[in-house]
């Protein structure tokens, strides 16, 4: 049910990955520096997302984010996307995640999704 701490740091050939619907915890540094990302989907489970899980995926422009409720974010989560990157949330729960501890900080990039 968790994907452990560095458990894909620095796979650069990922390209796309859909995590498996029982995981509840991403661990820090769990994608960090995957450099081939471009699209990953957190299931509706998912209760917190370790330091620096997705930092320096340079080409991750598409997180679907299943959670009604926005997943506990630890420090410097999605530091190092692309600027122009969406994070696709529940439709009904975008304003619970622009205004969440540390998600506010990517309010920029988060857009209502049916999923």
């Amino acid at each position: 049910t968790t994907i452990e701490e560095m458990a894909f740091y620095g796979c650069k050939g990922l390209t796309s990955v859909t995590i498996p619907s029982n995981v509840t915890k991403i661990g820090y540094f769990a994608f960090y520096n995957c450099s081939g990302l471009t699209s990953i989907t957190i299931p509706s489970k998912v209760t917190s997302i370790g330091e620096s899980a997705f930092w320096y995926c340079t080409e991750l422009a598409s997180i679907y984010c299943k959670p009604t409720t926005p997943p506990e974010l630890s420090r410097s989560v999605f530091n190092g996307i692309p600027s122009d990157a969406k994070i696709y949330v529940p439709s009904a729960s975008v304003s619970a995640y622009k205004s969440a501890d540390r998600w506010s900080n990517y309010a920029s990039k988060i857009v209502g999704y049916s999923f």
